[in-house]
């Protein structure tokens, strides 16, 4: 039973078993340890799937979770997190997806804090949830559809007021990079809409009426206008101006808060309207701050703009909603428009890599339509990227001649290769259901590059820094060393999958010179030598591992409460009467003032880094060793290595050297032990050991360590 009345948390946890249609409920007390999201999921994850579990097998599960500060009335809290398996990485180890939308704030006001989906249907079903109301329902007739007719079928059937969230065809036909797409662009990839397609479940469908108790209603208003009008910024929490604006005292040509004068939503309802030049404590133009269109696709995209769009309770609207009639035109759809690398997969990943192979210019109206075509058609098919890697995959095998070594020839044949050197965007739509069909050669590329690098004989992609590849289990950069040096590098190894770390980035380019930055740093992580400037690195140290601590931990209490760790945390403010220094206490005020807890920020950071020592517990239990057995402590030897090319990069220039992003491995090896002291881990092996389990309160843990005999 659900708490009579609940703060923060809905008080109860909803199971449904496709096998048998079992639909029960079981109360949230238990893991309120792990806060919600990211430690609700990931507990259930590690003690109801056995290690090795393949992620197609009915034992497989998927886990759904919110947080105590969803739909709470906090700002920025709207995500939701999901773990599940890895269909591509090595040992196929548990993930977390984690998508915003409106599904997070739906699936707790229908009063729950998490979903548990086990078993395997044998036909196609949906699970339809209102409230108390939960079914399990026929889908035969939306099997086949892309996650527009999907979501377009489902609202007119349950009603407008439903989160639809849904496979496209890619997870239909378990394609190891398959997502889930909710409120038609916001993804959750990982191969989650693989393990989706494996159980015959096209989809959810949530509408959640009901409150969300909180203990303090005015605290969580006032600290909402505090942080709105005192403390944040733009996206990526960038805090200054792109352009030189009157009231600005810095500007960054970087920056996110790219708003200013002549740049307007020329397709907005009514006529254009335009971003201007909104200001620190203008609570109410905060939403124009993050013209994201214009960042993302330079002014030409500015014709296309319809309005920024945002997730629930977010009130920087950083996702572009254009209307592309070339995009059409091409195969893809008209309305589009999304965020980062959906937004520009062709500008950003493919045309460096295609060399001559094309003639299409970067920040062109040609690259846009590009863009667009590949983003619109690859979320309609709930095809995922990888962080970019399969348009990196796609733009390499074609350019470097690898689709024409191992294609049949009939099925190479199938595409006219000259339309990108034609500016033909028709191939697009030809190519990416070509690969979501995965009943051809060519789809392996969408297996990932564990898998089509060996099975095509392609070895050294892996050490090409166009690659990205970070590593050598399978997954790419996301905000690595380019980011601070080692800090990003060593983020990077921690999870089992690209670490969507953004805590320290936003810091990076949040547009503030580099010795107020320092200072911001020395009162952080305890040193100005936590931070370098870009490619001008030095040795690691104890501040940087600090840094690269505080970056892992704050993404995972920001997934686990939920929040959004693309604007938080509040490192920084706009506001140059508090010395442009944020607030790292607003997540345990808003905390305190949701559940009614009186939590410190220490408190919260502790937390987080429990629930990292719990992944990578699971991780340490479902590891291969070197001789192949499951179980290993050796996460240095086995799991936390990177690539080649970080370390090889520019050969003419030596690491520390201005000019370069180049790593040495010593030097990183240092890096690891530093971290590893700082969680508590085994020093040597960079595994949990039983002192760390016993400071964070994990007896289950620690027992089945124990009896699996694979800690120190």
């Amino acid at each position: 039973m659900a708490d009579e009345k609940s703060y923060g948390w809905a008080g109860k946890i909803l199971r449904v078993n496709l096998t048998t249609g079992a639909v029960t409920t079981e109360p949230t007390e238990p893991y309120k340890d792990y806060i919600g999201g990211m430690g609700i999921a990931n507990k259930i994850m590690y003690d109801e799937v056995p290690a090795g579990t393949d992620p197609f097998a009915e034992e497989s599960k998927i886990v759904f979770a919110v947080g105590p500060l969803t739909a709470s009335g906090v700002p920025l809290a709207g995500r939701t997190t999901i773990s599940f398996l890895s269909t591509y990485t090595t040992d196929n180890q548990v993930v977390d997806a984690h998508t915003g939308g409106m599904l997070g704030a739906n699936i707790k006001k229908a009063g729950y804090d998490g979903i548990i989906l086990e078993g395997m249907s044998e036909t196609p079903v949906y699970l339809c949830i209102k409230n108390d109301n939960v079914e399990i329902k026929p889908a035969d007739f939306l099997w086949g559809q892309g996650t527009r007719a999907t979501a377009e079928a489902l609202n007119r059937l349950e009603g407008n007021s439903a989160c639809v969230a849904s496979i496209g065809q890619a997870g239909e036909n378990l394609v190891p990079y398959a997502c889930l797409i909710n409120s038609r662009n916001h993804s959750a990839g990982a191969g989650l809409g693989a393990i989706m397609g494996s159980k015959k479940l096209k989809a959810l469908v949530v509408e959640g009426t009901g409150p969300v108790n909180v203990a303090d209603p005015q605290a969580v208003a006032d600290l909402s206008d505090y942080m709105l009008r005192e403390i944040v910024g733009s996206n990526n929490n960038h805090v200054v101006p792109s352009t030189q604006q009157e009231w600005a005292e810095y500007y960054d040509a970087g920056s996110r808060w790219t708003a200013q004068k002549g740049a307007s939503w020329e397709l907005a309802e009514g006529g254009a309207i335009e971003s201007g030049e909104p200001k620190p404590g203008e609570i109410n133009t905060v939403g124009y701050r993050c013209l994201k269109s214009l960042k993302d696709e330079g002014p030409e995209a500015l014709k296309y703009t319809i309005k920024m769009d945002g997730c629930h309770s977010c009130p920087i609207h950083c996702y572009s909603d254009m209307r592309v009639p070339a995009s059409k035109a091409a195969g893809g759809y008209e309305i589009t428009g999304n965020t980062c690398v959906p937004n520009f997969p062709f500008t950003n990943y493919m045309i460096k890599i295609l060399g001559d192979k094309t003639t299409v210019q970067a920040l062109s109206d040609d690259a846009l339509v590009w863009d667009q075509v590949f983003g619109s058609t690859m979320d309609d098919l709930g095809l995922w990227c990888n962080y970019g890697q399969i348009y990196r995959d796609i733009a390499h095998c074609y350019a470097t001649g690898v689709f024409e070594r191992v294609l049949p020839a009939e099925e190479y044949a199938m595409f006219d290769w000259d339309a990108f050197a034609n500016n033909d965007p028709t191939i697009v739509p030809a190519l990416l259901h070509h690969i979501a069909a995965n009943d051809n050669e060519m789809a392996y590329v969408a297996y990932g590059p564990l898998a089509w690098t060996e099975r095509w004989n392609d070895p050294e992609w892996w050490n090409d820094p166009a690659s990205t590849l970070i590593n050598v289990r399978g997954w790419p950069v996301h905000h690595a060393h380019e980011c601070f040096a080692q800090v990003g590098l060593l983020y990077n190894m921690m999870f089992n999958r690209d670490d969507m770390i953004h805590s320290a980035v936003n810091f990076q380019g949040c547009g503030l010179p580099f010795e107020l930055k320092q200072q911001i740093a020395e009162e952080v992580w305890g040193g100005a030598d936590a931070i370098d400037k870009d490619k001008n690195y030095t040795p690691m140290n104890e501040h940087k591992a600090n840094f690269a601590w505080w970056s892992i931990v704050t993404d995972v209490l920001h997934d686990s409460l939920t929040l959004c760790n693309w604007v938080w945390p509040m490192t920084m403010s706009p506001t140059a009467a508090r010395d442009y220094r944020g607030d790292l206490d607003l997540e345990a005020k808003f905390f305190k003032a949701v559940t009614g807890q009186d939590v410190t920020t220490d408190d919260l950071y502790k937390a987080g880094a429990k629930i990292m020592t719990l992944q990578r517990a699971n991780t340490v239990r479902s590891m291969k060793g070197a001789d192949g057995q499951m179980g290993s402590i050796e996460m240095r030897t086995i799991h936390d290595v990177p690539t080649e090319w970080p370390f090889t990069q520019d050969p003419d220039l030596q690491p520390f050297t201005e000019g370069t992003i180049k790593q040495d491995k010593e030097d990183f090896q240092n890096g690891l032990t530093m971290l590893y002291r700082c969680f508590g881990w085994d020093e040597e092996k960079g595994c949990p050991t039983v002192e760390c389990l016993e400071y964070y309160d994990m007896p289950d843990v620690k027992e089945e360590r124990a009896r699996l005999r694979v800690r120190p």
